[in-house]
């Protein structure tokens, strides 16, 4: 598996990239470890339209009309009405010194701004 393949997932509503499953792992670590999901969605706003959003949250937090994506030490979620924008979605993460963090790759977006954070439809 190269380092921008998708982790394997059986579902394909939003992909995590193996450079992203590490650091989302890293970064929960950070987080004390405890039981906490990812949270994935959009927002009004942001230079094109609508932005990403993405969070540590609790777990029992998840609604039951919450798509829920397990990987290999967390889950995704993402509401119903986020989930129309972002399916197809994949999420990556760079340490490049220019261009760095995580990266969004939206099959939905018919429009990018330039920092990659926040797209139209």
């Amino acid at each position: 598996m190269t380092q921008t393949q998708a982790a394997p997932a059986q579902q394909s509503g939003i992909l995590i990239t193996d450079n992203a499953v590490k650091q989302v792992l890293f970064l929960k670590e950070k987080q004390g470890g405890s039981a906490i999901c990812l949270r994935v969605g959009v927002r009004q706003g942001g230079c094109s339209g609508m932005s990403y959003t993405m969070d540590f949250e609790n777990p029992s937090n998840i609604r039951p009309n919450d798509e829920v994506y397990d990987y290999d030490g967390f889950q995704v979620v993402c509401d119903p009405k986020s989930m129309l924008y972002l399916y197809g979605l994949v999420l990556d993460y760079s340490d490049s010194m220019i261009g760095g963090g995580f990266q969004f790759t939206n099959p939905n977006a018919a429009q990018t701004c330039g920092c990659g954070k926040s797209f139209s439809s």
